[in-house]
């Protein structure tokens, strides 16, 4: 589940949703040297952190990992939860290789970098994605249901979140009345020629057959928004251009379009 992907030198590398049973590490990797045949790497992290387990103590394996490098390291932000839940958070790991037999590969566990709480967040700590949109301004965007995509500033010195620039951006939301329930996740932005592009998750996963997610995107010049679909409706209003959805045959619930 939740797979990104990224290549250094001529190997590919994903890493992805899973992880923590038993004595087992967390967020599985596989390697490839061509896309095609993939070999299994171990987990990143042997296993919940013990910040983790003492925050958030129903989490066993890691949610929804994003890998990205910059600053001269590689990022690996993923998130711990349950399901259902608002008391989440995400936490970081970094490396200066992803190259197993580099003496130098070893994952850093940086600590917690945000937290949502049940009781007082109408937004959810998970699914989170960095996004760099120069050397001097990272960003991550996160979140899931009730109150949508959440954005916030990172420091690139320390990869957590910027203590000069606290402004909490809100990128994507949907209306809570069901079927959907406010069902939007697995915000991805990606920038193309003039515009930054956010591609995010609607409706839902994990029911097998009876999946529905799909995937929609928007796009502004500005990364903080407002992201408008292809009809120029605001992502904050529910609006949304179909990329991808499931087919009436045996493809079902398309989404974390990482």
């Amino acid at each position: 589940h939740d797979p990104v992907i990224v290549k250094q030198k001529d190997t590919y590398y994903v890493f992805c949703t899973g992880g923590g049973r038993g004595d087992g590490g967390i967020i599985p990797i596989r390697t490839s040297p061509d896309l095609v045949h993939w070999t299994n790497a171990g987990t990143a992290l042997p296993g919940v952190p013990e910040w983790g387990r003492k925050e958030i103590p129903g989490a066993r394996g890691a949610w929804a990992p994003d890998i990205s490098f910059y600053n001269g390291r590689y990022h690996l932000y993923y998130a711990l939860s349950t399901f259902g839940s608002r008391n989440s958070a995400i936490g970081l790991a970094t490396n200066v290789t992803l190259d197993r037999g580099d003496t130098n590969y070893h994952w850093v566990d940086q600590g917690m970098v945000l937290r949502s709480f049940q009781d007082k967040d109408d937004w959810n700590a998970i699914d989170p994605n960095l996004v760099v949109e120069n050397e001097n301004r990272v960003w991550l965007n996160w979140g899931s249901f009730w109150g949508g995509i959440k954005m916030r500033r990172i420091d690139a010195a320390t990869g957590k979140l910027s203590a000069s620039d606290t402004t909490m951006y809100s990128l994507s939301s949907r209306p809570r009345e069901q079927p959907i329930g406010g069902s939007v996740e697995a915000p991805f932005i990606i920038r193309h020629d003039d515009y930054w592009y956010l591609f995010v998750s609607f409706d839902r996963c994990c029911r097998g057959v009876n999946s529905t997610y799909n995937v929609v995107a928007g796009r502004c010049k500005t990364i903080t928004g407002p992201y408008l679909d292809k009809d120029g409706k605001r992502m904050t209003e529910g609006g949304g251009s179909l990329a991808i959805a499931g087919t009436t045959g045996n493809w079902r619930g398309p989404g974390h379009q990482a």
